[in-house]
């Protein structure tokens, strides 16, 4: 028996389109590095986080089907919980993981799947510096399988002019191996993100 998706492919592609005609009246999008994306998964998806408009631009970036890791607190109204859902999002309680353990089942699907994941490293907003990377899930990632593709992203917003620029830059994947370690790992990927985004770490 496949995967069954929590994501509707249907949906994603109509707000990714609707996403598309409205963001493009407030930002002129300058996308770099889209070969760097694998064919196939297991891929995550690691962007810079400062804004909420990071989660959609980061969508309409990468030229395949999203799933994203958010905040249990997205997910508290039942008709919000489902269309988020409904449009790849995952609940997870960052506080409390053992509530989540459905989701963390549902992610070692995606990655058994070859999905890609969306995960913003630094766990909420820091704009416009770096914050430093949570490396728990990362370190429950590297334990689940090795072979995943980490690509870190880029987001730079232009202070200034209208449309908006927003320059988005896609690393080149990075690989564990073996022995890596979590929190170096996080490390080094925290400072690729940085050096995307064209800002210093904190």
């Amino acid at each position: 028996m496949g995967l069954e998706l929590w994501r509707h492919n249907w949906l994603y592609k109509f707000i990714k389109i609707i996403g598309h005609i409205c963001f493009s009246l407030f930002y002129n999008l300058k996308i770099e590095g889209q070969e760097n994306i694998p064919a196939q998964g297991p891929a995550i998806i690691l962007p810079k986080h400062q804004f909420w408009t990071d989660i959609p631009l980061v969508g309409l970036s990468i030229p395949k089907p999203l799933n994203y890791i958010a905040k249990k607190e997205l997910f508290v109204y039942p008709i919000v919980r489902h269309f988020l859902m409904a449009l790849g999002g995952i609940p997870l309680d960052r506080m409390k993981p053992i509530k989540s353990l459905n989701s963390f089942r549902y992610i070692e699907k995606l990655l058994q799947a070859k999905e890609f994941i969306v995960l913003f490293p630094e766990g909420t907003y820091y704009p416009h510096i770096m914050g430093q990377g949570k490396h728990g899930l990362i370190q429950r990632l590297l334990y689940w399988q090795k072979k995943i593709s980490f690509i870190p992203l880029g987001l730079k917003y232009a202070k200034n002019g209208w449309p908006r620029k927003v320059a988005i830059k896609i690393g080149e994947p990075i690989y564990a191996s073996a022995d890596t370690e979590s929190k170096e790992f996080t490390k080094i990927i925290i400072r690729e993100i940085a050096r995307l985004s064209g800002i210093q770490e904190s």
